[in-house]
């Protein structure tokens, strides 16, 4: 079954975004492991959950986080922010399951794959430096899907559609457009990495790369 979705559907995936894609939970078991109350969410279209209030605040960065279930997999988008891809929110997602984290920023883009609370794969694509050990087969295949699309402005919007594809699930704009359950939650809010935490490099800090003691 192929899924693959052409750039043109994908416009959600090319700006600042993260999205991550877990098996198994409901959408506010999703918010729950994400540090929101599910209970605050509101059944909302694009526009509508647009106007909810975003941006800077007292509680920090506030995001506006939308959730569904395709199929066996429960997404999470993320607008603006970079909840989904610390190593605390991703650790609580995965376990007991897998999550796929993708996300673009300003001049960063990250690739994750956890499993039962452990990542299995890290890197920013083109930064072959950045790749977590043991490496994994992702790492050829996003390259590629990326190669194809150079110089697009496509942002990680190919990786989205591979990993979709991977999926067997659709989540293109005019089916992210359409009512979820949506809400905002403020990064202060969401678990969180042990202050104190260093790296040497640039963007979240791959797991494994800090050791607590």
């Amino acid at each position: 079954m192929k899924t693959e979705a052409g750039m043109d559907s994908l416009r959600w995936a090319v700006a600042w975004m993260c999205v991550t894609f877990t098996r198994g939970l409901s959408p506010k078991e999703v918010f729950t492991r994400y540090g929101a109350d599910p209970d605050q969410a509101r059944l909302l279209e694009w526009d509508a959950a647009s106007d909810l209030v975003s941006g800077d605040s007292d509680d920090g960065m506030v995001s506006l986080l939308r959730s569904g279930r395709i199929g066996d997999w429960a997404f999470c988008v993320e607008e603006e922010g970079g909840i989904g891809f610390g190593e605390e929110s991703l650790a609580e997602l995965s376990r007991g399951t897998e999550t796929y984290s993708l996300a673009t920023t300003d001049g960063m883009d990250v690739f994750q794959y956890w499993r039962d609370g452990e990542c299995v794969e890290y890197f920013e694509p083109g930064m072959e430096h950045t790749r977590s050990e043991p490496l994994g087969h992702w790492w050829d295949r996003v390259e590629a899907a990326l190669a194809v699309h150079e110089g697009e402005g496509a942002g990680m919007a190919p990786v989205v559609a591979l990993v979709l594809d991977h999926l067997c699930i659709t989540l293109d704009d005019d089916v992210l457009a359409g009512p979820w359950l949506s809400l905002t939650l403020a990064e202060n809010d969401a678990p969180s990495t042990p202050s104190g935490d260093t790296y040497a490099g640039e963007g979240p800090v791959p797991p494994g790369a800090v050791e607590i003691l």
